[in-house]
Protein backbone atom coordinates (compact mmCIF):
# COMPACT_ATOMS: atom_id res chain seq x y z
CA UNK A 1 0.00 0.00 0.00
CA UNK A 2 2.68 2.42 1.25
CA UNK A 3 4.49 2.13 -2.05
CA UNK A 4 1.77 2.35 -4.66
CA UNK A 5 0.70 5.36 -2.54
CA UNK A 6 4.18 7.08 -2.99
CA UNK A 7 4.16 5.68 -6.63
CA UNK A 8 0.84 7.29 -7.16
CA UNK A 9 1.55 10.37 -5.49
CA UNK A 10 5.03 10.90 -7.17
CA UNK A 11 3.36 10.31 -10.71
CA UNK A 12 0.82 13.14 -10.46
CA UNK A 13 0.94 15.45 -13.35
CA UNK A 14 1.69 19.17 -12.52
CA UNK A 15 -1.71 19.97 -14.06
CA UNK A 16 -3.58 18.17 -11.22
CA UNK A 17 -5.44 20.70 -9.13
CA UNK A 18 -4.34 18.73 -5.30
CA UNK A 19 -6.67 21.32 -4.03
CA UNK A 20 -9.28 19.33 -5.05
CA UNK A 21 -8.79 16.27 -4.12
CA UNK A 22 -7.41 17.53 -0.53
CA UNK A 23 -11.55 19.11 -0.44
CA UNK A 24 -12.59 16.03 -1.35
CA UNK A 25 -11.12 13.87 2.06
CA UNK A 26 -11.42 16.65 4.09
CA UNK A 27 -15.55 16.87 3.71
CA UNK A 28 -16.07 13.43 4.11
CA UNK A 29 -13.85 13.37 6.78
CA UNK A 30 -15.68 16.07 8.49
CA UNK A 31 -19.17 14.04 8.54
CA UNK A 32 -17.63 11.17 10.35
CA UNK A 33 -16.53 13.08 12.74
CA UNK A 34 -19.25 14.85 13.11
CA UNK A 35 -21.40 11.99 13.16
CA UNK A 36 -19.25 10.40 15.89
CA UNK A 37 -19.21 13.83 17.87
CA UNK A 38 -22.83 13.72 17.92
CA UNK A 39 -24.20 10.59 18.69
CA UNK A 40 -25.40 10.69 22.35
CA UNK A 41 -25.85 6.43 23.08
CA UNK A 42 -27.01 5.64 26.92
CA UNK A 43 -28.11 2.39 27.66
CA UNK A 44 -31.54 3.76 27.25
CA UNK A 45 -31.07 4.50 23.27
CA UNK A 46 -29.45 6.91 21.04
CA UNK A 47 -29.91 10.46 20.52
CA UNK A 48 -28.51 13.72 19.08
CA UNK A 49 -25.79 16.13 21.63
CA UNK A 50 -27.02 18.77 19.57
CA UNK A 51 -30.61 18.33 20.94
CA UNK A 52 -29.33 18.03 24.47
CA UNK A 53 -27.10 20.62 23.94
CA UNK A 54 -28.84 23.11 21.83
CA UNK A 55 -25.67 26.02 21.98
CA UNK A 56 -23.83 23.19 20.30
CA UNK A 57 -26.13 23.90 17.30
CA UNK A 58 -24.00 26.78 15.27
CA UNK A 59 -21.13 24.21 14.72
CA UNK A 60 -22.93 22.40 12.30
CA UNK A 61 -22.31 26.00 10.01
CA UNK A 62 -18.55 24.42 10.44
CA UNK A 63 -19.33 20.86 10.18
CA UNK A 64 -21.99 20.49 7.60
CA UNK A 65 -20.01 20.57 4.85
CA UNK A 66 -21.47 18.09 2.52
CA UNK A 67 -21.74 20.90 0.32
CA UNK A 68 -18.35 21.33 -0.02
CA UNK A 69 -18.16 17.38 -1.52
CA UNK A 70 -21.11 18.01 -4.06
CA UNK A 71 -19.24 21.34 -5.12
CA UNK A 72 -16.17 19.02 -5.94
CA UNK A 73 -18.06 16.87 -7.15
CA UNK A 74 -19.36 19.38 -10.27
CA UNK A 75 -15.51 20.52 -10.70
CA UNK A 76 -14.19 16.77 -11.64
CA UNK A 77 -17.31 15.60 -13.57
CA UNK A 78 -17.21 18.83 -15.62
CA UNK A 79 -13.36 17.49 -16.48
CA UNK A 80 -14.19 14.03 -16.78
CA UNK A 81 -17.15 14.55 -19.60
CA UNK A 82 -14.92 17.02 -21.41
CA UNK A 83 -12.20 14.39 -21.94
CA UNK A 84 -13.92 11.99 -22.85
CA UNK A 85 -15.86 13.96 -25.48
CA UNK A 86 -12.81 15.25 -27.34
CA UNK A 87 -11.77 11.45 -27.18
CA UNK A 88 -14.80 10.39 -28.62
CA UNK A 89 -15.56 9.23 -32.37
CA UNK A 90 -17.51 11.08 -34.14
CA UNK A 91 -21.36 10.41 -33.90
CA UNK A 92 -21.18 8.39 -30.73
CA UNK A 93 -22.08 10.73 -27.84
CA UNK A 94 -24.55 7.65 -26.71
CA UNK A 95 -21.56 5.55 -26.08
CA UNK A 96 -19.68 8.80 -24.06
CA UNK A 97 -22.34 9.11 -21.94
CA UNK A 98 -22.80 5.53 -20.94
CA UNK A 99 -19.17 5.18 -20.37
CA UNK A 100 -19.20 8.67 -18.29
CA UNK A 101 -21.90 7.08 -16.52
CA UNK A 102 -19.99 3.78 -15.87
CA UNK A 103 -16.54 5.45 -15.00
CA UNK A 104 -17.82 7.45 -12.53
CA UNK A 105 -19.84 5.31 -10.97
CA UNK A 106 -18.02 2.41 -10.89
CA UNK A 107 -15.82 3.60 -7.54
CA UNK A 108 -19.03 5.08 -5.80
CA UNK A 109 -20.97 1.80 -6.58
CA UNK A 110 -18.71 -0.92 -5.94
CA UNK A 111 -17.88 -0.53 -2.08
CA UNK A 112 -21.38 0.75 -1.64
CA UNK A 113 -23.11 -2.58 -3.26
CA UNK A 114 -20.65 -4.77 -0.98
CA UNK A 115 -21.56 -2.94 2.02
CA UNK A 116 -25.06 -3.04 1.53
CA UNK A 117 -25.25 -6.48 0.70
CA UNK A 118 -23.05 -7.73 3.83
CA UNK A 119 -25.06 -5.41 6.07
CA UNK A 120 -28.36 -7.20 4.79
CA UNK A 121 -26.53 -10.55 4.83
CA UNK A 122 -26.19 -10.16 8.51
CA UNK A 123 -29.27 -8.31 9.10
CA UNK A 124 -30.78 -11.36 7.61
CA UNK A 125 -29.23 -13.15 9.88
CA UNK A 126 -29.79 -11.65 13.02
CA UNK A 127 -33.36 -11.20 12.28
CA UNK A 128 -33.71 -15.02 11.60
CA UNK A 129 -32.02 -15.71 15.01
CA UNK A 130 -34.99 -13.39 16.95
CA UNK A 131 -32.76 -10.30 17.20
CA UNK A 132 -33.14 -6.95 16.76
CA UNK A 133 -34.09 -5.25 19.43
CA UNK A 134 -32.12 -2.71 21.65
CA UNK A 135 -28.72 -0.99 20.25
CA UNK A 136 -29.06 -3.89 17.67
CA UNK A 137 -32.07 -2.42 16.25
CA UNK A 138 -31.02 0.96 16.06
CA UNK A 139 -28.07 -0.11 14.64
CA UNK A 140 -30.27 -1.82 11.64
CA UNK A 141 -32.52 1.25 11.18
CA UNK A 142 -29.69 3.81 11.17
CA UNK A 143 -26.17 1.99 9.80
CA UNK A 144 -27.63 2.77 5.92
CA UNK A 145 -28.68 6.98 6.85
CA UNK A 146 -25.27 8.03 4.77
CA UNK A 147 -26.39 6.60 2.01
CA UNK A 148 -28.83 9.62 1.35
CA UNK A 149 -25.62 11.55 0.23
CA UNK A 150 -24.38 8.42 -2.39
CA UNK A 151 -28.35 9.08 -3.74
CA UNK A 152 -28.00 12.57 -4.67
CA UNK A 153 -24.35 12.27 -6.09
CA UNK A 154 -25.65 9.72 -8.47
CA UNK A 155 -28.25 12.25 -9.56
CA UNK A 156 -25.52 14.80 -10.19
CA UNK A 157 -23.72 12.49 -12.28
CA UNK A 158 -26.53 11.60 -14.47
CA UNK A 159 -27.59 15.64 -14.76
CA UNK A 160 -23.69 16.39 -15.46
CA UNK A 161 -24.34 16.83 -19.71
CA UNK A 162 -27.57 18.41 -20.13
CA UNK A 163 -26.15 21.23 -16.94
CA UNK A 164 -22.98 21.33 -18.47
CA UNK A 165 -24.05 22.07 -21.69
CA UNK A 166 -26.52 24.53 -19.76
CA UNK A 167 -23.83 26.08 -18.05
CA UNK A 168 -21.49 26.36 -21.42
CA UNK A 169 -24.29 28.59 -22.85
CA UNK A 170 -25.50 30.56 -19.85
CA UNK A 171 -22.80 30.32 -17.47
CA UNK A 172 -23.59 32.31 -13.94
CA UNK A 173 -26.76 31.99 -15.72
CA UNK A 174 -27.52 28.42 -15.12
CA UNK A 175 -26.52 28.76 -11.54
CA UNK A 176 -29.10 31.36 -10.94
CA UNK A 177 -31.55 29.53 -12.71
CA UNK A 178 -31.16 26.69 -10.14
CA UNK A 179 -30.81 29.33 -7.07
CA UNK A 180 -34.09 30.78 -8.31
CA UNK A 181 -35.93 27.70 -8.89
CA UNK A 182 -35.14 26.71 -5.26
CA UNK A 183 -36.11 30.23 -3.62
CA UNK A 184 -40.18 29.59 -5.58
CA UNK A 185 -40.12 26.38 -4.00
CA UNK A 186 -39.26 27.43 -0.85
CA UNK A 187 -41.81 30.48 -1.04
CA UNK A 188 -44.26 27.67 -2.32
CA UNK A 189 -43.93 25.78 0.95
CA UNK A 190 -44.31 28.45 3.92
CA UNK A 191 -46.02 31.00 1.74
CA UNK A 192 -48.52 29.37 -0.34
CA UNK A 193 -48.71 25.69 1.52
CA UNK A 194 -48.63 24.04 -1.25
CA UNK A 195 -48.18 20.00 -0.05
CA UNK A 196 -44.96 18.08 -1.33
CA UNK A 197 -43.34 20.65 -3.25
CA UNK A 198 -40.64 20.75 -0.96
CA UNK A 199 -39.00 17.72 -2.17
CA UNK A 200 -37.97 19.13 -5.51
CA UNK A 201 -35.18 21.57 -3.72
CA UNK A 202 -33.49 17.69 -3.22
CA UNK A 203 -32.60 18.57 -6.95
CA UNK A 204 -32.67 22.37 -6.79
CA UNK A 205 -30.42 23.09 -4.17
CA UNK A 206 -27.87 20.31 -4.51
CA UNK A 207 -27.88 20.86 -8.89
CA UNK A 208 -27.31 24.06 -7.77
CA UNK A 209 -24.04 23.77 -5.20
CA UNK A 210 -22.76 21.20 -8.39
CA UNK A 211 -23.04 23.85 -10.71
CA UNK A 212 -20.83 26.07 -8.93
CA UNK A 213 -18.19 23.60 -9.91
CA UNK A 214 -18.36 23.44 -13.27
CA UNK A 215 -17.77 27.66 -12.43
CA UNK A 216 -14.53 26.56 -11.00
CA UNK A 217 -13.70 24.26 -13.37
CA UNK A 218 -13.40 27.53 -15.75
CA UNK A 219 -11.81 29.44 -13.38
CA UNK A 220 -14.57 31.61 -12.97
CA UNK A 221 -14.41 31.99 -9.36
CA UNK A 222 -11.78 33.87 -8.48
CA UNK A 223 -10.96 35.66 -5.08
CA UNK A 224 -13.44 38.32 -5.32
CA UNK A 225 -16.27 36.48 -6.45
CA UNK A 226 -15.21 33.93 -3.82
CA UNK A 227 -15.56 36.37 -1.51
CA UNK A 228 -18.60 37.87 -2.41
CA UNK A 229 -19.88 34.05 -1.95
CA UNK A 230 -18.66 33.27 1.41
CA UNK A 231 -19.93 36.77 2.89
CA UNK A 232 -23.34 37.04 0.86
CA UNK A 233 -24.02 33.33 1.59
CA UNK A 234 -23.19 33.59 5.35
CA UNK A 235 -25.36 37.03 5.34
CA UNK A 236 -28.30 35.41 3.90
CA UNK A 237 -28.29 32.10 5.61
CA UNK A 238 -27.77 34.19 8.86
CA UNK A 239 -30.79 35.96 8.13
CA UNK A 240 -32.82 33.30 7.04
CA UNK A 241 -32.36 31.79 10.38
CA UNK A 242 -33.28 34.94 12.15
CA UNK A 243 -36.19 36.10 10.42
CA UNK A 244 -37.69 33.25 8.27
CA UNK A 245 -38.69 29.62 9.47
CA UNK A 246 -35.46 27.69 9.45
CA UNK A 247 -33.72 26.32 12.18
CA UNK A 248 -30.49 27.28 13.65
CA UNK A 249 -29.01 23.89 13.02
CA UNK A 250 -27.69 23.03 9.45
CA UNK A 251 -28.07 19.24 10.05
CA UNK A 252 -31.91 16.97 10.61
CA UNK A 253 -32.78 17.46 14.46
CA UNK A 254 -35.09 14.68 15.62
CA UNK A 255 -38.66 16.01 16.45
CA UNK A 256 -38.45 19.26 14.37
CA UNK A 257 -40.80 20.90 12.05
CA UNK A 258 -38.69 22.17 9.48
CA UNK A 259 -35.11 20.21 8.62
CA UNK A 260 -32.56 22.66 6.98
CA UNK A 261 -31.35 19.31 5.23
CA UNK A 262 -34.54 16.34 4.49
CA UNK A 263 -35.09 18.34 2.63
CA UNK A 264 -32.91 21.06 1.78
CA UNK A 265 -33.85 24.56 2.39
CA UNK A 266 -32.88 28.13 1.09
CA UNK A 267 -30.83 28.18 4.16
CA UNK A 268 -28.93 25.64 3.59
CA UNK A 269 -28.23 26.59 0.23
CA UNK A 270 -27.02 30.08 1.32
CA UNK A 271 -24.80 27.62 4.23
CA UNK A 272 -23.49 26.15 1.12
CA UNK A 273 -22.54 29.41 -0.69
CA UNK A 274 -20.36 30.80 2.14
CA UNK A 275 -18.74 27.26 2.48
CA UNK A 276 -17.71 27.12 -1.04
CA UNK A 277 -16.74 30.66 -1.06
CA UNK A 278 -14.66 30.43 2.19
CA UNK A 279 -12.53 27.46 0.83
CA UNK A 280 -11.99 29.18 -2.37
CA UNK A 281 -10.23 31.88 -0.57
CA UNK A 282 -7.98 29.11 1.21
CA UNK A 283 -6.89 27.82 -1.87
CA UNK A 284 -3.45 29.18 -2.61
CA UNK A 285 -1.86 28.76 1.12
CA UNK A 286 -3.37 25.18 1.00
CA UNK A 287 -1.70 24.45 -2.90
CA UNK A 288 1.41 25.54 -1.24
CA UNK A 289 1.27 23.29 1.59
CA UNK A 290 0.07 20.32 -1.06
CA UNK A 291 3.17 20.95 -2.65
CA UNK A 292 4.90 19.20 0.66
CA UNK A 293 5.79 15.39 -0.49
CA UNK A 294 4.36 14.29 2.29
CA UNK A 295 1.29 16.24 2.79
CA UNK A 296 0.31 15.33 -0.64
CA UNK A 297 0.69 11.13 -0.17
CA UNK A 298 -1.40 11.49 2.84
CA UNK A 299 -4.22 12.85 0.48
CA UNK A 300 -3.49 9.97 -2.08
CA UNK A 301 -3.72 7.40 0.44
CA UNK A 302 -6.47 8.96 2.19
CA UNK A 303 -8.66 9.61 -1.30
CA UNK A 304 -8.15 5.49 -1.72
CA UNK A 305 -10.06 5.10 0.70
CA UNK A 306 -12.16 7.88 1.52
CA UNK A 307 -15.60 6.35 0.66
CA UNK A 308 -14.86 2.59 1.79
CA UNK A 309 -14.15 4.67 5.39
CA UNK A 310 -17.31 6.94 4.93
CA UNK A 311 -19.76 3.60 4.28
CA UNK A 312 -18.29 1.76 7.20
CA UNK A 313 -17.82 4.57 10.05
CA UNK A 314 -21.31 4.16 11.72
CA UNK A 315 -20.63 0.43 11.50
CA UNK A 316 -17.63 1.43 13.68
CA UNK A 317 -19.54 3.46 15.87
CA UNK A 318 -21.90 1.67 16.57
CA UNK A 319 -19.52 -1.29 16.94
CA UNK A 320 -17.71 0.50 19.71
CA UNK A 321 -20.84 1.32 21.83
CA UNK A 322 -22.23 -1.89 21.35
CA UNK A 323 -18.92 -3.30 23.11
CA UNK A 324 -18.85 -1.08 25.64
CA UNK A 325 -22.40 -2.17 26.60
CA UNK A 326 -21.32 -6.00 26.62
CA UNK A 327 -18.75 -5.04 28.65
CA UNK A 328 -20.44 -3.59 31.06
CA UNK A 329 -18.69 -0.13 30.89
CA UNK A 330 -20.18 3.13 32.50
CA UNK A 331 -21.84 5.01 29.29
CA UNK A 332 -22.07 8.66 31.32
CA UNK A 333 -25.10 10.85 30.62
CA UNK A 334 -24.64 12.82 26.78
CA UNK A 335 -23.05 16.10 27.47
CA UNK A 336 -21.95 15.43 31.34
CA UNK A 337 -17.89 16.07 32.36
CA UNK A 338 -17.76 12.45 32.74
CA UNK A 339 -18.77 11.70 28.80
CA UNK A 340 -16.75 14.52 27.31
CA UNK A 341 -13.59 13.03 29.39
CA UNK A 342 -14.61 9.84 27.35
CA UNK A 343 -14.64 11.71 23.93
CA UNK A 344 -11.22 10.97 22.91
CA UNK A 345 -11.36 7.52 23.89
CA UNK A 346 -14.28 6.48 22.15
CA UNK A 347 -13.14 8.76 18.97
CA UNK A 348 -9.81 7.04 19.38
CA UNK A 349 -11.81 3.66 19.12
CA UNK A 350 -14.35 4.28 16.49
CA UNK A 351 -11.33 5.20 14.40
CA UNK A 352 -9.45 2.11 15.39
CA UNK A 353 -13.09 0.14 14.08
CA UNK A 354 -12.96 2.12 10.87
CA UNK A 355 -9.67 1.52 9.71
CA UNK A 356 -9.62 -2.24 10.64
CA UNK A 357 -12.97 -2.13 8.55
CA UNK A 358 -11.53 -0.16 5.86
CA UNK A 359 -8.69 -2.91 5.23
CA UNK A 360 -11.18 -5.37 4.47
CA UNK A 361 -13.07 -4.06 2.60
CA UNK A 362 -10.86 -1.26 0.13
CA UNK A 363 -9.79 -3.39 -2.46
CA UNK A 364 -13.34 -2.58 -3.83
CA UNK A 365 -12.87 0.98 -3.59
CA UNK A 366 -10.02 0.85 -6.28
CA UNK A 367 -11.72 1.15 -10.13
CA UNK A 368 -11.38 -1.82 -12.60
CA UNK A 369 -9.29 -1.61 -15.42
CA UNK A 370 -11.27 0.33 -18.48
CA UNK A 371 -11.99 -0.98 -21.53
CA UNK A 372 -13.04 0.65 -24.83
CA UNK A 373 -16.99 0.63 -25.03
CA UNK A 374 -19.78 1.37 -27.74
CA UNK A 375 -22.55 1.76 -25.26
CA UNK A 376 -26.09 2.46 -24.71
CA UNK A 377 -26.88 5.65 -23.01
CA UNK A 378 -30.78 5.10 -22.11
CA UNK A 379 -30.03 1.70 -20.51
CA UNK A 380 -27.15 3.47 -18.83
CA UNK A 381 -29.59 6.38 -17.54
CA UNK A 382 -32.09 3.45 -16.19
CA UNK A 383 -29.67 1.71 -14.28
CA UNK A 384 -28.69 5.11 -12.79
CA UNK A 385 -32.41 5.91 -11.90
CA UNK A 386 -32.74 2.41 -10.32
CA UNK A 387 -29.61 2.82 -7.98
CA UNK A 388 -30.88 6.64 -7.33
CA UNK A 389 -34.02 5.12 -6.26
CA UNK A 390 -32.74 2.16 -4.52
CA UNK A 391 -29.96 3.73 -2.65
CA UNK A 392 -32.18 6.56 -1.24
CA UNK A 393 -34.86 3.95 -0.46
CA UNK A 394 -32.81 2.05 1.84
CA UNK A 395 -31.41 5.29 3.72
CA UNK A 396 -35.04 5.80 4.77
CA UNK A 397 -35.92 2.42 5.88
CA UNK A 398 -32.72 0.68 7.22
CA UNK A 399 -32.17 -3.19 7.66
CA UNK A 400 -34.33 -2.76 10.48
CA UNK A 401 -37.55 -5.25 10.04
CA UNK A 402 -36.53 -7.29 7.13
CA UNK A 403 -38.75 -9.92 7.86
CA UNK A 404 -42.07 -7.83 8.55
CA UNK A 405 -42.56 -5.92 5.48
CA UNK A 406 -40.90 -2.86 7.50
CA UNK A 407 -41.27 0.37 5.09
CA UNK A 408 -40.27 4.14 4.89
CA UNK A 409 -41.62 6.51 2.29
CA UNK A 410 -39.30 7.36 -0.57
CA UNK A 411 -41.46 11.06 -1.80
CA UNK A 412 -44.84 9.03 -1.79
CA UNK A 413 -43.90 5.64 -2.88
CA UNK A 414 -43.40 2.80 0.28
CA UNK A 415 -40.18 1.17 -0.17
CA UNK A 416 -38.57 -1.99 2.03
CA UNK A 417 -35.42 -2.78 2.29
CA UNK A 418 -35.79 -6.17 0.06
CA UNK A 419 -37.32 -3.55 -2.54
CA UNK A 420 -34.48 -0.92 -2.14
CA UNK A 421 -31.80 -3.91 -2.43
CA UNK A 422 -33.17 -5.15 -5.95
CA UNK A 423 -33.26 -2.07 -7.00
CA UNK A 424 -29.67 -1.21 -6.22
CA UNK A 425 -28.62 -3.91 -7.43
CA UNK A 426 -30.18 -4.02 -10.72
CA UNK A 427 -29.41 -0.64 -11.73
CA UNK A 428 -26.27 -1.34 -10.82
CA UNK A 429 -25.97 -4.51 -13.01
CA UNK A 430 -27.44 -2.16 -15.65
CA UNK A 431 -25.06 0.60 -15.89
CA UNK A 432 -22.18 -2.14 -15.84
CA UNK A 433 -23.39 -4.22 -18.87
CA UNK A 434 -24.33 -0.33 -20.55
CA UNK A 435 -21.06 0.69 -20.28
CA UNK A 436 -19.51 -2.34 -21.88
CA UNK A 437 -18.94 -2.99 -25.74
CA UNK A 438 -21.30 -4.38 -27.23
CA UNK A 439 -21.73 -7.10 -30.29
Amino acid sequence: MGSSVRELAGATPATRDRYVDLLRVASLGAVVLGHWLMAAVTPDGVGNLLAVVPALQPLTWLLQVMPVFFFVGGFSHALSYRSLLRKRPEGSEDSVYSAFLRARLQRLLRPTMVFVLVWGAAALLVQLLGGGGGLTGVTLRMVTQPLWFIGIYLAMVAFTPPLLRLHERYGWGAFAGLAGAAVAVDVLRFAAGVPYVEFLNFAFVWLAVHQLGFLRADGRIRLRRAALLAGGGLVTAAALVALGPYPLSMVGMPGEKVSNMAPPTLALLAHGLWLVGAVELLRAPAARLLERPRVWRTVVAANGVAMTAFLWHLTAMFGVYGALLALDADLPEPASAAWWAQVPLRLALAAALTAALVAAFRTFERPAASAPVQGHGPLAALGATLCLLGVLGLSMVGFGGLLDGRTALLIAIPVSAPAAVAMTLGGWLLVERAGRRTP
